[in-house]
């Protein structure tokens, strides 16, 4: 199941690696490519030398918060990565030097090398590239923890995913399909509608050119994954079936929303929402646990696959991050490290 790296050296006391730093808070160009110790793996961590890095939209939120980027307070984004175990912390027991791994971190990915819990480390499945391995862990946990696990999404019930063509939309749409459940998708031009459905979608609709609403109303919806938020929460409502369920996952259109209390209470309705970055190490494990079980089979059957859009080298994450803002992919973005 494991595909090792070529031998490689051991890790002295200190190895120098390139890190994409966030200097300070602003626009994309306040990334800036530095030299610094790469870390070393805790107890129960292991050191990974990365090959690829996903970008998510959690990435520019730490560039543009207050809370990150500072004189006094340097970060490294990235949530996702792929790459080969270097070194191992004590009490690792699965992993080995040179094992090919993906894996979800709390950041720290746009560097040469990075910590990881060993329990947040999944194995590159077969059929996939490595630089596709990258794309994986951030989309893949997050559409299992909401639409499945939260979210109860069974065999045969609808699903409406907003944003289809983003990579969280593009994993829930084939995850969905290959576990039974018809799914529908918005997204904001025609080619990407249409690239949706190519997906899988039963239908996407252009929600610039259109009221989704009203085009989904015959249809009704047992479970939302909504990132819009904003004005689109009194639509998404309406649509709910009864016994229906929402989770919220970002807020792109605005944290605040009107909803029809009664209408929740009538259908008996369920919203929620969640983050995933701030969850602790024994729940992403557990979650990894979880995917590893009931994903990663379909993912090494070809049934759900990551779609990149554009790989940077690692010194161009400043364009990378722009280019996701222009909301002009589909798929997955990542940065090429090693």
């Amino acid at each position: 199941m494991y595909r090792h790296a070529p031998r490689s050296v051991t890790l002295p006391t200190f190895v120098p690696m390139k890190a994409i730093l966030i200097t300070r808070t602003g626009g994309p160009e306040v990334l800036e490519i530095q030299q610094l110790p790469a870390p070393v793996p805790a107890p129960n961590e292991v050191l990974i030398r990365v090959t690829a890095a996903g970008l998510n939209r959690s990435d520019i939120y730490s560039r543009t918060s207050s809370a990150y980027g500072s004189k006094d307070k340097l970060a490294i984004p990235g949530l996702e990565v792929s790459g080969y175990i270097e070194a191992c912390g004590p009490h690792v027991t699965r992993w080995k030097k040179g094992d090919a791994v993906c894996a979800l971190v709390t950041g720290g990915g746009y560097a040469e090398y990075v910590t990881a819990p060993e329990g947040q480390c999944l194995p590159v499945p077969n059929g996939i590239t490595m630089e596709e391995a990258a794309a994986l862990p951030e989309t893949v946990f997050t559409v299992w923890l909401n639409v499945f696990q939260t979210g109860r999404l069974q065999p045969g019930e609808s699903l409406l995913v907003h944003g289809g063509s983003s990579g969280i939309g593009v994993t829930a749409i084939q995850m969905a399909t290959a576990l039974g459940s018809p799914v529908y998708a918005t997204a904001g031009t025609n080619d990407k509608c249409r690239w949706c459905e190519t997906l899988g979608a039963t239908r996407c609709i252009n929600y610039k050119l259109a009221d989704f609403e009203a085009e989904l109303k015959n249809t009704g919806m047992d479970v939302i994954l909504d990132m819009t938020g904003g004005d689109f929460t009194v639509k998404n409502i309406r649509l709910l079936k009864e016994n229906g369920r929402m989770i919220f996952i970002n807020a792109m259109r605005g944290k605040s929303g009107m909803i029809d209390i009664g209408e929740i209470m009538r259908k008996r309705l369920t919203l929620t929402g969640s983050m995933l970055k701030p969850r602790d190490t024994a729940f992403k494990s557990a979650l990894a646990a979880e995917v590893e079980k009931h994903v990663w089979p379909l993912v090494a059957k070809g049934l759900i696959r990551p779609f990149i859009y554009k790989v940077f080298p690692l010194k161009d994450a400043a364009a990378a991050q722009a280019l996701m803002e222009s909301n002009e992919h589909v798929g997955k973005i990542l940065l090429k490290v090693n």
